[in-house]
């Protein structure tokens, strides 16, 4: 699934093409995503200008006067910006044609992402109104981390990717931030100390904003706007590198499931 650092890539790449744009036609191949794609999203949509594509959590939000375009990813979609004779591939959904000749075009494998169209707020829809913090942003840091963790008895992993604490911190920042951090995935929450959680939200600070330096992470599906992977993958620490060494004291990585999720971690480094 694309995380927090692909989508921001995503936004960056779309919105450096679309912003001041205006859209020409929307057309839907394929409506049935994770919820229907809205008739209305075609109707409203044409002839309006985008003002800005925003990012919160792992939503892009596309905004017009009208009404904003909210866009999910799901678990292996992606967004390219084409030009208008590129033949299709297949799960090629919907395509969002511009004056420019630019076309965004949603491809989703497997339909689990999500197109959708609000005429209201968008940071107040139902699927964002009750998010967390951003991770980049002054409102995440130890303390806050600390006050939510009192009394919680849930793996710090789990607590860590609760986008009720925090969006956008999805399996893979969040092995490599604890690993980073020296904390062990398994821990629960509620004994992780201040200390503990101001090491923790600077390293996913610091994973985040290097991933996004660095493109993103390539693992099977994402790609970057412009067609080219990310290069992040390169660099982890602990995420899928079980058994091998841990590039801080050499000792073997270890996996172990949390939540149905793989965790990896080194049980020198990480208490």
């Amino acid at each position: 699934m694309p995380e927090l650092p692909e989508v921001e890539t995503t936004r960056r790449g779309i919105a450096a093409h679309l912003t001041g744009d205006r859209v020409s036609r929307v057309l839907v191949r394929e409506p049935r995503l994770r919820w229907p794609v809205s008739r209305a999203l075609a109707r409203e949509l044409r002839g309006e200008r985008i003002d800005q594509i925003r990012r919160r959590a792992k939503y892009l939000v596309l905004d017009t006067s009208a009404g904003a375009v909210i866009l999910h990813l799901g678990m292996s979609g992606s967004l390219r910006i084409v030009e208008r004779d590129t033949p299709l591939r297949p799960h090629d959904h919907v395509d969002i044609d511009f004056e420019s000749g630019h076309i965004l075009r949603f491809n989703d494998p497997r339909r689990f992402g999500t197109v959708l169209w609000t005429r209201g707020d968008p940071l107040r829809h139902r699927l964002l109104a009750d998010l967390g913090p951003e991770p980049l942003e002054a409102g995440f840091d130890g303390a806050h981390l600390h006050d939510l963790a009192r009394g919680r008895r849930a793996a710090v992993k789990t607590f860590l990717m609760d986008g009720r604490v925090v969006v956008g911190v999805g399996n893979i920042y969040a092995n490599e931030a604890l690993h980073l951090a020296g904390i062990r995935p398994t821990r629960a929450a509620g004994r992780v100390s201040r200390a503990g959680y101001d090491a923790l939200a600077g390293a996913v600070k610091k994973v985040l904003t290097h991933a996004i330096e660095r493109g993103g992470t390539t693992l099977r599906d994402f790609l970057r706007a412009d067609g080219e992977p990310g290069y992040f993958q390169l660099e982890l620490l602990a995420y899928e590198r079980e058994a091998m060494p841990c590039k801080r004291c050499g000792t073997p990585i270890k996996r172990t499931v949390i939540g149905a999720r793989s965790s990896y971690y080194c049980p020198r480094c990480q208490k």
